[in-house]
């Protein structure tokens, strides 16, 4: 087990042997993938279990998801924070949405090494879907007030979590004149109160329950 999947255990004990396998595959896929083409940073990628997954499973601290939850990762990248969170919900569908197709290439490679059968990746735009889901996740590829209308018709109205259906959003720095500009009900937060490494201080996950399930 390296070192990166021992700091994972750590904040998430209970993780079965096959979850502790695909977790400790995850860098080797990923630092193949990057010799042919550019898919995260290579700063990033000497931190990548900090910055990429644990980051990630942010939201699994603010959200455990139901089984038969149905989850969009709209500008997955390659496949973050959709493809660590469909490590730890095998039982939770994952629709892993990109615009460019070859970082949608990786994920599928990723998805299809690691045997996840609760991911779908898809190269399309975030308004060109149309089915429902009870959550949108995503590490903040746009501002709130831009990223709000491609999503707002895709949630679903039966809540089957702990928390009523809507948006959550990695966000690092400051979040709130941002929010304010969609005049929203939303919960911040701060990754700093679940993870002790020093990346995580400015790191958050914002929650946008959803108001109106038109």
């Amino acid at each position: 087990m390296n070192s990166g999947t021992q700091l994972i255990q750590s904040y998430f004990p209970d993780l079965t042997e096959t979850q502790l396998e695909q977790f400790d595959r995850l860098q080797e896929l990923y630092e193949d993938w990057n010799s042919k083409i550019n898919v995260i940073s290579r700063k990033d990628m000497e931190q990548f279990y900090t910055h990429h997954v644990l980051h990630s499973l942010g939201i699994v601290k603010v959200m455990p998801f139901e089984p038969g939850s149905k989850i969009l990762d709209i500008g997955t990248g390659g496949g973050f924070p959709g493809i660590p969170l469909a490590i730890m919900f095998p039982e939770t569908n994952f629709h892993l949405v990109d615009s460019i197709g070859k970082k949608i290439t990786v994920v599928k490679d990723v998805v299809k090494q690691l045997k996840l059968t609760n991911v779908e990746a898809q190269q399309a735009r975030a308004e060109e879907l149309v089915r429902k889901y009870d959550f949108v996740i995503s590490r903040a590829v746009t501002r709130m007030a831009n990223f709000y209308p491609w999503v707002k018709n895709k949630i679903r109205k039966e809540d089957i979590n702990e928390y009523p259906n809507g948006i959550l959003y990695l966000k690092g720095g400051e979040v709130d004149e941002e929010m304010e500009e969609l005049g929203k009900s939303y919960v911040v937060y701060h990754l700093e109160d679940y993870f002790k490494e020093e990346f995580f201080e400015t790191k958050k996950v914002i929650y946008m329950p959803w108001e109106d399930k038109r």
